[in-house]
């Protein structure tokens, strides 16, 4: 029996390109803004002017797309080696080859993609939006504003760092509540945050103790670091998600490409569900652990119909940062008696 259990090890290969990919994606779109610019709207009370020196475009995530497009041929690739040779009557050999120009796996590709890149600019236009305007309300200085979107520059690494741009409307919502903890009478509270930076810990409790705010300072220096932090989980969980999602996608279209082509019975094609077999994997997605299910039809979650991890059908709470993966198995000997 044939199987790719080699899914898990692209898994590892695929992800931290991806999640590279996403963070020069941002890096790139921080450097291209106009500051100057965005100040000088900011100025004029003009968001959607500052919004648009920002200059927030498609075209900087190429590099995230390409490595997109390579994870999944190489999940096809490696369903290929699967599927077995066949020789007919005449005695020649017929050896499948996955075709990633097959109008279907093109079609995936560019659509997925283009809809990844449209979801996550237009969370970002909403985001900064959101944040420009608090900016404006709370009269704070429209250069610090822009500095704060856009991050400042880092001169041991010469690359801006601490800036919001990247992401998600939730993470910059967090990033609020944070400061608004490090302000209060209490900032005890702001230790709860699971993405503060631990070494700064002391000084906070210092500050609780003695009844005194967190001096400015440090503060500024907690918040750039609470900033860095939640990009890299935003870099983490878009590229663990669809590393998986491209991956087992292009199982799915390799062996769609092998059933039409004759090379591969339908019914000889089960897949196993596998976790990560830690305590961070959903209880929906324990509960499949070891499930095996004919080709074609999909596990039955508490959560929902999920037709492999990263499924991009299911409902969200079943493909966020889920880390497990689908093995396929051919069955050469099923009907042989």
């Amino acid at each position: 029996m044939a199987t790719n259990r080699g899914i898990e090890g692209l898994i590892d290969q695929w992800e931290p390109k991806l999640r590279q990919a996403f963070l020069d994606a941002v890096y790139a779109m921080r450097d291209r803004a106009d500051i100057a610019q965005i100040t000088a709207m900011l100025e004029l009370r003009d968001i959607e002017g500052a919004l648009k020196a920002v200059g927030l475009d498609p075209a900087s995530f190429r590099l995230f797309d390409k490595g997109l497009t390579n994870a999944f041929e190489a999940g096809a690739l490696a369903t290929e080696t699967l599927i077995p040779v066949r020789r007919g009557a005449d005695g020649f050999r017929t050896v499948f080859q996955f075709n990633i120009r097959n109008p279907a796996a093109e079609n995936w590709l560019r659509t997925y993609s283009s809809t990844l890149v449209r979801d996550v600019l237009d969370d970002q236009r909403s985001m900064i939006r959101d944040y420009l305007r608090s900016g404006l309300a709370q009269g704070a200085n429209p250069r610090t504003t822009a500095l704060d979107l856009v991050g400042r520059i880092n001169k041991s690494t010469g690359k801006r760092e601490g800036g919001v741009i990247g992401l998600t409307s939730s993470q910059e919502t967090w990033l609020r509540n944070y400061e608004v903890e490090l302000s209060s009478d209490n900032p005890l509270a702001a230790l709860n945050r699971k993405l503060r930076d631990a070494r700064f810990d002391a000084s906070v409790r210092k500050a609780a103790a003695n009844g005194t705010p967190v001096p400015a300072a440090l503060k500024a220096k907690m918040v750039a670091a609470y900033k860095n932090r939640a990009l890299r989980y935003r870099a983490e969980t878009i590229a663990r998600k669809e590393t998986i999602t491209a991956l087992h996608t292009a199982q799915d279209q390799a062996m769609e490409q092998a059933i039409a082509s004759g090379s591969v019975d339908p019914s000889t094609v089960t897949g196993t569900w596998h976790t990560a077999h830690d305590n961070r994997v959903r209880e929906a997605h324990r509960e499949l652990d070891g499930e095996s299910v004919p080709y074609g039809q999909p596990y039955q979650s508490s959560l929902g119909p999920i037709r492999y991890p990263g499924d991009p059908e299911a409902t969200a709470e079943n493909v966020i940062n889920c880390r497990c993966f689908r093995e396929l198995k051919i069955d050469f000997l099923r009907g042989i008696k």
